[in-house]
């Protein structure tokens, strides 16, 4: 048993560090590009940065929460507790990892939903906070928020037989996506992102915290849409910022 639990922990230790390690180097970059595209500032006249100290100090428990779901997910499969893993190779790695991102785009938005109900919106409050997000805003929750939209990562091998690399790709990419999309600063709005392509831009995420009852999804829009929960300005915004804006690279 002992040996079970020191094992773990390693495993812990290294999704963490790795974590960390990206959540300050990709916030690092993220913000420096912002400085260089003042432009791109979606809420014009509100800035979010004064919460930088708290949202740090609150992403690495909150960090803490999500490495444990994803090192037991990952452990749990190594001592085959889990259905097997699938042989990894290019076709089962891409079909995994997207049939991981539809479920897991499932499994946020209507988890997403439930932190907002009267009786668990305490716990997602803290993330709420962030009326204008910034990239550091991604993981400022409580330990029973992320533990609802993580919890994915523990349950996933005992539900597909998705190849541990497919798993931690997921993961690094829903990082980077939450990080981006929390960033405050528009710079992929396209006719890709919005009706009717699934797909968002940073825009659709930063409504949801300036508007507080809309756009609960993560990847895409497609549950809102389905659910009635999408802002009704947010094709409408996406076009004219097509229309508008020019590439961020040359902000």
């Amino acid at each position: 048993m002992f040996e079970t639990l020191l094992s773990y922990l390693v495993y812990l230790a290294v999704v963490y560090g790795a974590t960390i390690a990206l959540y300050f180097v990709l916030g690092g970059a993220i913000t420096w590009f912002n400085r260089r595209i003042p432009d791109r500032r979606i809420q014009k006249n509100r800035s979010g940065d004064e919460r930088f100290g708290l949202e740090v100090r609150k992403s690495l428990t909150a960090l803490f929460m999500t490495s444990i779901c994803v090192s037991f997910g990952l452990f749990a499969q190594a001592r085959g507790w889990t259905m097997a893993p699938l042989e990894a190779g290019w076709l089962s790695l891409l079909s995994m990892w997207l049939l991981s991102m539809v479920l897991f785009d499932a499994w946020f938005y209507f988890g997403h939903r439930l932190m907002h109900s009267r009786f668990l919106y305490r716990w997602h409050r803290l993330h709420h906070m962030s009326l204008a997000p910034t990239t550091w805003s991604n993981d400022s929750s409580t330990m029973v928020d992320t533990l609802v939209m993580h919890g994915y990562y523990a349950l996933a091998p005992f539900i597909l037989p998705i190849p541990p690399l497919a798993l931690i790709a997921h993961r690094l990419y829903d990082q980077v996506n939450g990080m981006l999309g929390h960033a405050g600063f528009e710079y992929f709005a396209s006719s890709s992102t919005r009706w009717p392509s699934p797909m968002v831009c940073v825009t659709f995420h930063d409504q949801h915290h300036s508007a507080f009852r809309f756009n609960y999804g993560n990847f895409t829009s497609i549950w809102d849409r389905l659910m009635g929960t999408l802002h009704p300005d947010y094709d409408v915004i996406v076009s004219k910022l097509t229309q508008n804006q020019s590439p961020a690279s040359s902000g």
